[in-house]
Protein backbone atom coordinates (compact mmCIF):
# COMPACT_ATOMS: atom_id res chain seq x y z
CA UNK A 1 0.00 0.00 0.00
CA UNK A 2 1.44 3.40 -1.23
CA UNK A 3 0.87 6.59 1.19
CA UNK A 4 3.14 8.95 -0.75
CA UNK A 5 2.21 12.72 -1.38
CA UNK A 6 -0.76 13.24 -3.55
CA UNK A 7 -0.04 14.89 -6.83
CA UNK A 8 -1.11 18.68 -7.06
CA UNK A 9 -4.33 18.30 -8.60
CA UNK A 10 -4.62 15.19 -6.99
CA UNK A 11 -7.08 15.37 -3.05
CA UNK A 12 -7.88 11.29 -3.10
CA UNK A 13 -6.36 8.53 -4.80
CA UNK A 14 -7.43 4.90 -5.01
CA UNK A 15 -5.92 2.44 -7.08
CA UNK A 16 -5.65 -1.33 -6.97
CA UNK A 17 -8.06 -4.08 -5.65
CA UNK A 18 -9.70 -4.31 -2.09
CA UNK A 19 -11.18 -7.61 -0.26
CA UNK A 20 -12.15 -8.69 3.13
CA UNK A 21 -11.05 -11.66 4.81
CA UNK A 22 -10.01 -12.57 0.97
CA UNK A 23 -13.53 -11.86 -0.30
CA UNK A 24 -13.01 -9.65 -3.10
CA UNK A 25 -14.86 -6.76 -3.01
CA UNK A 26 -13.39 -4.62 -5.92
CA UNK A 27 -10.15 -5.78 -8.04
CA UNK A 28 -8.22 -3.55 -10.27
CA UNK A 29 -9.99 -0.11 -10.19
CA UNK A 30 -7.84 3.53 -10.04
CA UNK A 31 -10.00 6.55 -9.03
CA UNK A 32 -8.73 9.70 -8.98
CA UNK A 33 -10.64 13.01 -6.83
CA UNK A 34 -9.07 16.10 -8.33
CA UNK A 35 -9.06 18.76 -5.74
CA UNK A 36 -12.13 21.61 -5.33
CA UNK A 37 -14.01 19.58 -7.53
CA UNK A 38 -17.42 17.56 -7.14
CA UNK A 39 -17.02 13.99 -8.06
CA UNK A 40 -20.37 11.56 -8.16
CA UNK A 41 -19.88 7.54 -7.70
CA UNK A 42 -22.16 5.52 -8.69
CA UNK A 43 -23.41 1.93 -8.74
CA UNK A 44 -25.31 -0.83 -7.55
CA UNK A 45 -25.62 -2.15 -4.25
CA UNK A 46 -22.71 -3.98 -2.89
CA UNK A 47 -19.98 -2.90 -5.50
CA UNK A 48 -17.87 -1.57 -3.13
CA UNK A 49 -18.68 2.23 -3.20
CA UNK A 50 -19.33 2.84 0.70
CA UNK A 51 -16.41 1.02 0.85
CA UNK A 52 -14.20 3.61 -0.78
CA UNK A 53 -15.63 5.90 1.23
CA UNK A 54 -14.24 4.42 4.31
CA UNK A 55 -10.88 3.48 2.70
CA UNK A 56 -10.90 6.81 1.95
CA UNK A 57 -11.91 8.20 6.01
CA UNK A 58 -9.61 5.58 7.57
CA UNK A 59 -12.73 3.74 8.73
CA UNK A 60 -12.52 0.42 6.99
CA UNK A 61 -11.62 -1.63 9.87
CA UNK A 62 -10.72 -5.26 8.29
CA UNK A 63 -10.21 -4.34 4.41
CA UNK A 64 -7.08 -5.81 2.36
CA UNK A 65 -6.00 -3.06 0.07
CA UNK A 66 -3.48 -4.56 -2.59
CA UNK A 67 -2.64 -0.93 -4.50
CA UNK A 68 -2.29 2.55 -3.88
CA UNK A 69 -4.46 4.40 -1.11
CA UNK A 70 -3.66 8.48 -0.78
CA UNK A 71 -5.51 10.59 1.54
CA UNK A 72 -5.28 13.08 3.86
CA UNK A 73 -4.63 12.78 7.35
CA UNK A 74 -8.18 14.55 7.78
CA UNK A 75 -11.33 14.04 5.53
CA UNK A 76 -14.86 14.71 6.89
CA UNK A 77 -17.71 12.45 6.45
CA UNK A 78 -21.35 12.87 6.19
CA UNK A 79 -23.77 9.53 5.93
CA UNK A 80 -26.66 9.26 4.47
CA UNK A 81 -28.51 9.22 8.02
CA UNK A 82 -28.13 12.61 10.02
CA UNK A 83 -26.42 10.81 13.13
CA UNK A 84 -27.78 14.05 15.24
CA UNK A 85 -27.39 13.32 19.09
CA UNK A 86 -30.76 13.38 20.18
CA UNK A 87 -30.24 14.38 24.15
CA UNK A 88 -27.39 17.41 22.18
CA UNK A 89 -29.22 20.72 21.27
CA UNK A 90 -28.64 21.63 17.27
CA UNK A 91 -25.72 23.66 18.12
CA UNK A 92 -24.26 21.14 20.76
CA UNK A 93 -24.52 19.08 17.98
CA UNK A 94 -22.91 20.80 15.09
CA UNK A 95 -20.04 21.37 18.10
CA UNK A 96 -19.26 17.70 18.77
CA UNK A 97 -16.34 16.98 16.79
CA UNK A 98 -14.54 20.15 18.25
CA UNK A 99 -15.60 18.60 21.89
CA UNK A 100 -14.60 15.37 21.14
CA UNK A 101 -10.72 16.57 20.16
CA UNK A 102 -10.65 18.14 23.26
CA UNK A 103 -10.73 21.69 21.21
CA UNK A 104 -12.37 24.78 22.07
CA UNK A 105 -15.62 25.08 20.35
CA UNK A 106 -16.33 27.81 18.18
CA UNK A 107 -19.57 28.94 19.14
CA UNK A 108 -19.91 32.13 17.15
CA UNK A 109 -18.68 30.82 13.59
CA UNK A 110 -21.57 27.90 13.91
CA UNK A 111 -24.20 30.24 14.79
CA UNK A 112 -23.14 31.77 11.89
CA UNK A 113 -22.99 28.99 9.80
CA UNK A 114 -26.32 27.92 11.26
CA UNK A 115 -28.15 31.57 9.83
CA UNK A 116 -26.80 31.04 6.75
CA UNK A 117 -28.79 27.56 6.09
CA UNK A 118 -31.62 29.24 7.17
CA UNK A 119 -31.58 27.74 10.88
CA UNK A 120 -29.84 30.46 13.34
CA UNK A 121 -33.49 30.65 15.32
CA UNK A 122 -33.38 26.56 16.22
CA UNK A 123 -29.90 26.22 17.55
CA UNK A 124 -31.24 25.32 21.05
CA UNK A 125 -33.94 23.24 19.81
CA UNK A 126 -33.40 19.30 20.04
CA UNK A 127 -33.44 17.18 17.03
CA UNK A 128 -36.76 15.85 17.67
CA UNK A 129 -38.73 19.21 17.09
CA UNK A 130 -36.79 19.69 12.77
CA UNK A 131 -37.72 18.19 9.96
CA UNK A 132 -35.95 15.56 7.73
CA UNK A 133 -34.26 18.54 5.75
CA UNK A 134 -33.78 20.62 8.95
CA UNK A 135 -31.81 17.63 10.38
CA UNK A 136 -29.83 17.19 7.14
CA UNK A 137 -29.15 21.04 7.35
CA UNK A 138 -27.80 20.46 10.86
CA UNK A 139 -25.53 17.40 9.58
CA UNK A 140 -24.34 19.26 6.69
CA UNK A 141 -23.41 22.51 9.39
CA UNK A 142 -21.68 19.76 11.48
CA UNK A 143 -19.69 18.63 8.49
CA UNK A 144 -18.58 22.07 7.79
CA UNK A 145 -17.27 22.87 11.13
CA UNK A 146 -14.84 19.60 10.90
CA UNK A 147 -12.61 22.68 8.90
CA UNK A 148 -11.87 19.77 6.25
CA UNK A 149 -10.46 20.93 2.37
CA UNK A 150 -12.19 17.20 1.42
CA UNK A 151 -15.36 15.98 1.90
CA UNK A 152 -17.25 12.35 1.62
CA UNK A 153 -20.52 12.42 0.99
CA UNK A 154 -22.14 8.73 1.62
CA UNK A 155 -26.34 9.37 0.00
CA UNK A 156 -26.87 11.84 2.28
CA UNK A 157 -29.79 13.56 0.63
CA UNK A 158 -31.44 9.81 -0.64
CA UNK A 159 -33.93 9.78 2.17
CA UNK A 160 -35.57 13.25 1.59
CA UNK A 161 -38.79 14.11 -1.06
CA UNK A 162 -37.47 15.42 -4.28
CA UNK A 163 -37.86 18.76 -3.58
CA UNK A 164 -36.05 19.23 -0.51
CA UNK A 165 -33.07 16.75 -1.74
CA UNK A 166 -32.54 19.68 -4.62
CA UNK A 167 -33.05 21.90 -2.11
CA UNK A 168 -30.07 20.55 -0.16
CA UNK A 169 -28.06 19.67 -3.62
CA UNK A 170 -28.11 23.35 -4.19
CA UNK A 171 -27.16 24.28 -0.10
CA UNK A 172 -24.85 21.69 -0.34
CA UNK A 173 -23.40 22.93 -3.59
CA UNK A 174 -23.07 26.41 -2.23
CA UNK A 175 -21.77 25.87 1.53
CA UNK A 176 -19.50 23.22 -0.19
CA UNK A 177 -17.76 25.84 -2.95
CA UNK A 178 -13.93 25.34 -3.83
CA UNK A 179 -14.08 22.04 -1.42
CA UNK A 180 -12.70 18.27 -2.04
CA UNK A 181 -16.10 16.28 -2.48
CA UNK A 182 -16.65 12.92 -3.31
CA UNK A 183 -20.48 11.84 -3.18
CA UNK A 184 -21.65 8.50 -3.22
CA UNK A 185 -25.37 8.42 -4.78
CA UNK A 186 -28.03 6.55 -6.50
CA UNK A 187 -29.17 9.00 -8.11
CA UNK A 188 -28.31 9.10 -11.73
CA UNK A 189 -29.98 12.93 -11.46
CA UNK A 190 -28.23 13.60 -8.33
CA UNK A 191 -25.15 13.01 -10.19
CA UNK A 192 -26.21 14.45 -13.43
CA UNK A 193 -26.66 17.68 -11.61
CA UNK A 194 -23.44 17.67 -9.05
CA UNK A 195 -20.82 15.89 -10.91
CA UNK A 196 -17.62 17.39 -12.29
CA UNK A 197 -16.76 14.16 -12.63
CA UNK A 198 -18.72 11.25 -12.83
CA UNK A 199 -17.51 7.38 -12.31
CA UNK A 200 -19.56 4.25 -12.03
CA UNK A 201 -18.37 1.51 -10.50
CA UNK A 202 -19.31 -2.03 -11.49
CA UNK A 203 -18.16 -5.51 -10.31
CA UNK A 204 -15.16 -5.28 -12.25
CA UNK A 205 -14.38 -1.81 -13.84
CA UNK A 206 -14.70 1.75 -13.34
CA UNK A 207 -16.31 3.48 -15.75
CA UNK A 208 -15.81 7.60 -16.45
CA UNK A 209 -18.84 9.22 -17.73
CA UNK A 210 -18.84 12.58 -20.00
CA UNK A 211 -20.37 15.20 -18.12
CA UNK A 212 -22.98 17.98 -18.68
CA UNK A 213 -22.21 21.50 -19.63
CA UNK A 214 -21.75 24.12 -16.99
CA UNK A 215 -20.85 24.58 -13.53
CA UNK A 216 -22.69 22.76 -10.72
CA UNK A 217 -25.55 22.38 -9.45
CA UNK A 218 -27.09 22.68 -13.19
CA UNK A 219 -30.84 23.03 -13.76
CA UNK A 220 -32.46 20.03 -13.72
CA UNK A 221 -33.90 20.76 -17.09
CA UNK A 222 -31.19 21.73 -18.96
CA UNK A 223 -31.60 19.37 -21.79
CA UNK A 224 -27.27 17.87 -21.49
CA UNK A 225 -27.99 16.86 -17.86
CA UNK A 226 -31.35 14.85 -18.75
CA UNK A 227 -29.81 13.28 -21.55
CA UNK A 228 -26.71 12.62 -19.16
CA UNK A 229 -29.29 10.82 -16.50
CA UNK A 230 -31.03 9.07 -18.91
CA UNK A 231 -26.95 7.28 -19.86
CA UNK A 232 -26.07 7.16 -16.66
CA UNK A 233 -29.42 4.84 -15.56
CA UNK A 234 -28.93 2.83 -19.20
CA UNK A 235 -25.17 2.22 -18.07
CA UNK A 236 -26.68 0.96 -14.78
CA UNK A 237 -29.16 -0.94 -15.70
CA UNK A 238 -26.88 -2.60 -18.42
CA UNK A 239 -24.55 -3.45 -15.63
CA UNK A 240 -26.28 -5.00 -13.14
Amino acid sequence: MGYGPLALKTALKLAGSASIGGTPIFSDISLTVERGKWTCLLGASGVGKSTILRLFAGLADGVQINGDLQAPERVALMAQQDLLLPWLNVLDNVLIGARLRGEKPDHNKALQTLAKVGLGEHAERRPSALSGGQRQRVALVRTLMEGCETVLLDEPFSALDALTRAQMQDLAADMLRDRTVLLVTHDPGEAARMGHKIVILTRDQLLDIPTPSGGVPRPVEQPDVLMVQSRLLTTLRDAA
